[in-house]
């Protein structure tokens, strides 16, 4: 019912956009001719996307496409004066002649008066400098853009990773690898993410932010960052819009390929890891006179890494005591227990686009662009655990802030997880121009997936063992008698088994029709469209616990030797390969903990559903120096869920334990009206300032809004009186989405050459803000003695100050530098003060290389108990060096994380470890032949 639901609307609204094509088609008028011209370079093999046309007696101006092509409609005959600007060259200047009847198309070379302007504009780091700038500057939008090439400059492995150069914007690491994406610190959840237009679903289960190391840089062409919006982009852009902009056979003329061959070495853990990428783009003329164009990309990566890690767990709690000795009062702290981890990882990247564009006429292009990537993590954790909520305690020992336990417990165990993602992008469409009507249609079909089979962790308990910790710093010192290192002390006590299964699927379709006017002497555009999306969204949890029949099996029958590990003792390990046969063969005869294992697969497991329907109408006006784009956009948003109510019953007056599982399924609809203005002001070529206020929104994420209940319910009976006490952890289904007011004034300085210098301020108030609290006395959970749920919890605001240099000196030595300052009136999740980046470099037709440093300031976690959890400065260092043999082939060499700088959270002071993780540095050699 739900599928049939979900197809009905997405089947209406294509009937609805259907006919507003033909409404709209049908009843356009013929006027003036339509110029059509390309912008290319003087070997005519690459375009440039951004540049500006303006045609000087009716001071009217386009801008290139990504193709290089622009058009001026509803041109009368006659003879013009086209003026193209395109930074980092000196302006061109063309005679242009629109004949009655005929329809011209001509290119336009830029970078001809010498060749090495030529060579500035078209190869190496400004390239990819020059370009962004001129998209960036002409943009009616707020923008920050990172290309092809700058990817190519760079020891970025992921979309993640070559985002966090650009100004604003900061990465959340996994394992050292950049995963989620910052805007101007706002949690990645809040940001909207698409690849060729389609919006992206996420692979993880309960989030909607897109983990974009799953994206290979190979296959991007260019990484466009929207921090204001326009009424022809989705709403759901808090923080802003991610568009993931793969490689095109128009890109360029003619044929072109590439091909890369990488070792990389890991020093934390000593191992090599291969990589390989490709690409190949070709244009074939057809009988009718159209243009097929084939683009093709392909990326493979192995990478062997790991990490080593220590965690204090439960928090740190500060008390007093007597010291035995002197009889004073001391100050102390305290910690249930501290975790050593050890991570073997293998991580696998493959990427492939298949990109297809037919252009029947300058004005009639169809495309079809396909992005595949496949991104595992094959990870094996040895983890020890000293726990130090039980045993007798030494007090005399905490004067140093150290504490000796006696008889106490610790806990060997391991995780053995292969975890694989995956993202198909398909998206189908056109454009045409129908009579000054230009039309831009698609219908597109997205999904992702996270699937973790057979995930087996076993835990092994040792009891009455002698230990202690000293905690004075990020790495805690732990002490441990002979024992705790000896493996046959050490029981098998439970393992876990699970298949877990997340799908994130999405269909959509939408139309733009735009059309040109003339209102008193100045150019605008009309601009409207619909947009209708359906997905669905599942997480599937399997999960068997065992809990006996293990035949006092201890670690050592699994046992390996110590491995490498720089934050202290780590005591022998344990075999994977041999435990994860032993639990193969015998899991049939182990005995299942039917509880906690209904308890983990039905609570786990939700369904989501989601339809938004949209539409917007926005205006562009251009005034002399000033362009203002306005209008609303409207969204409809239907979401249903279903999950289940899973309460465990502890009687212990009958003595009996049951779990009792009931569906759970909520529906929710709700409307917003999203106003927005950007105005542009450009009184010279160098100067531009800009102004935008946007209201967006950002929707609850799945796991926040999901039909889930987990309630434990536990029977006692006191001087005969029985008694039930209850608590609960729930979801939130009828959550309301983040709503965001918000105001962006920037200035730009391009002073000439390749280089811009610019300063802007920004201002967020976030209503509706979602934080986990306790509710039970909320009127709706009587009786219960702790609920614990999301809720709308009122309003957060931000303010930053963002700034950015970028210069390339004809020295051949370029800099770019950028800051970002933020201030909150509350701590918010993931919210960095500060972040910054500093890159300085050299290049010339021979060789280049460049130092870049990112940085992040502390950041606020979340609240464990009574303290917060802060995430420490981090400061990052990478080198990159490029040797080109000769026009086709270069050699480079890439070291990442030179420092090796760690990452820290603590609680409430740096004194206090909640997690340190460091990872090593690594070095890649490789080699690179192309067509240019």
């Amino acid at each position: 019912m739900k599928k049939n639901h979900t197809w009905k609307n997405f089947q209406r609204t294509a009937i609805a956009i259907a006919c507003s094509a033909t409404l709209y088609s049908g009843n356009i008028y013929a006027q003036e001719q339509t110029f059509n011209g390309r912008i290319t370079d003087s070997s005519n093999t690459v375009y440039f996307e951004g540049a500006k046309i303006e045609i000087k007696e009716l001071g009217i101006s386009v801008i290139s496409s990504r193709d290089g092509s622009f058009r001026f409609p509803q041109l009368a005959e006659g003879e013009y004066t086209i003026e193209i600007t395109y930074v980092g060259v000196p302006k061109v200047t063309h005679k242009i002649v629109v004949a009655a009847n005929q329809n011209t198309a001509q290119s336009f070379v830029i970078g001809e008066r010498s060749e090495a302007l030529d060579n500035i504009i078209v190869y190496g780091q400004r390239a990819g400098q020059a370009g962004t700038i001129n998209r960036q500057k002409n943009a009616n939008k707020l923008m920050s853009i990172v290309s092809a090439d700058t990817i190519g400059q760079s020891p970025d492995q992921n979309a993640a990773e070559a985002l966090q150069r650009l100004p604003g914007l900061s990465i959340q690491r996994d394992q050292g690898e950049g995963r989620f994406v910052a805007i101007r610190g706002i949690d990645p959840n809040f940001n909207n993410v698409t690849i060729n237009g389609v919006n992206v679903p996420s692979p993880e289960s309960g989030v909607r932010s897109v983990a974009m190391d799953v994206i290979p840089s190979e296959l991007i062409q260019s990484l466009e960052v929207s921090k204001t919006v326009t009424p022809d982009m989705d709403a759901s852009a808090v923080g802003g819009s991610i568009e993931v902009k793969s490689l095109s056979a128009f890109d360029r003329q003619g044929r072109s390929y590439s091909a890369t061959i990488q070792g990389s070495y890991n020093e934390l853990m000593q191992d090599t890891s291969p990589k390989l990428s490709g690409s190949f783009t070709d244009i074939f003329d057809l009988s009718s006179g159209a243009q097929l164009g084939v683009a093709t990309a392909f990326s493979w990566f192995e990478r062997k890494f790991g990490s080593h890690n220590m965690e204090a767990g439960g928090g740190w709690a500060e008390f007093e005591y007597e010291d035995n000795a002197t009889g004073d009062d001391v100050e102390a702290f305290s910690t249930e227990e501290i975790e050593q981890r050890h991570y073997q990882i293998t991580r696998e990247r493959l990427g492939a686009a298949l990109n297809f564009d037919l252009h029947t006429s300058t004005t009639d292009k169809y495309f079809l662009r396909t992005l595949y990537s496949k991104f595992s993590d094959d990870e094996f954790r040895s983890r020890n655990t000293y726990k130090f909520d039980s045993g007798a305690i030494d007090l005399t020992s905490y004067s140093d802030n150290s504490a000796h336990f006696i008889n106490a417990e610790m806990e060997r165990d391991t995780k053995d997880r292969y975890e694989e993602q995956k993202i198909l992008s398909l998206v189908l469409g056109g454009e045409n121009l129908i009579n000054q009507w230009f039309v831009e249609y698609d219908i597109s079909y997205s999904k992702s997936s996270e699937n973790e089979p057979d995930y087996v962790e076993a835990v092994f308990v040792g009891e009455e063992l002698d230990l202690g910790y000293n905690a004075t710093g990020p790495i805690p010192q732990l002490t441990q008698s002979s024992a705790a290192h000896d493996l046959n002390n050490f029981a098998m006590d439970e393992v876990v088994y699970e298949n877990n299964l997340s799908e994130d699927e999405s269909m959509s379709i939408k139309i733009d029709l735009s059309h040109e006017f003339v209102w008193q002497n100045h150019n605008g555009e009309f601009k409207f469209g619909l947009k209708h999306q359906a997905r669905d969204k599942f997480t599937r949890i399997e999960a068997t616990v065992f809990d006996g029949g293990f035949d006092d099996i201890t670690a050592q029958k699994f046992a390996a030797p110590s491995p490498e590990y720089n934050l202290g003792n780590f005591g022998p390990s344990i075999n994977e390969t041999s435990l994860r046969s032993f639990v193969f063969t015998n899991k049939n005869a182990f005995e299942i903990n039917d509880l906690d294992s209904s308890i983990d697969s039905n609570g786990g497991s939700y369904t989501s559903e989601e339809n938004i329907s949209a539409a917007y109408a926005m205006v562009t006006l251009d005034i002399d120096n000033w362009q203002i784009v306005t209008g609303l956009r409207y969204e409809n948003t239907r979401f249903e869920t279903s999950g289940n109510r899973v309460e465990l019953i502890a009687d212990e007056v009958n003595d009996d334990e049951s779990v009792a599982i009931s569906p759970w399924q909520v529906t929710k609809d709700y409307d917003h009206l999203s106003p927005s203005l950007n105005i542009k002001y450009t009184p010279s070529d160098k100067f531009v300032a800009r102004f935008a206020y946007t209201q967006t929104i950002a929707r609850p994420t799945f796991e926040d809004s999901a039909a889930f209940q987990l309630i434990e319910s536990e029977v006692t009976e006191d001087d005969g009186v029985i008694e039930t006490e209850r608590k609960a952890e729930v979801g939130n289904p009828e959550l309301n989405p983040y709503e965001s007011s918000n105001f962006d004034l920037s200035l730009e300085y391009y002073p000439g050459n390749i280089g811009v210098l610019s300063a802007g301020l920004f201002h967020k108030n976030i209503s509706n803000y979602i934080v986990l609290t306790e509710v039970q006395d909320n009127g709706q959970w009587d009786g219960f003695e702790e609920v614990i749920q999301p809720i709308n919890g009122g309003e957060a605001s931000l303010a930053g100050l963002e700034l950015a240099w970028t210069k390339n000196f004809d020295s051949g030595v370029f800099i770019s530098a950028n800051s970002t300052f933020i201030d909150t009136d509350e701590d918010l999740p993931n919210q960095a003060d500060t972040v910054g980046n500093l890159m300085l470099g050299y290049e010339n037709n021979k060789f280049s290389a460049r130092f870049s440093t990112s940085y992040r300031s502390e950041s606020f976690q979340f609240l464990e108990g009574d303290n917060a959890v802060y995430e420490d400065t981090h400061t990052q260092i990478d080198f990159t060096a490029k040797y080109y043999i000769n026009d086709t082939m270069q050699v480079y060499f890439n070291a990442v994380n030179l420092t090796d700088e760690p990452m820290y959270l603590y609680h409430g002071s740096t004194r206090y470890n909640y997690q340190y993780e460091e990872y090593g540095s690594s070095f890649e050699l490789g080699f690179t032949i192309n067509s240019l």
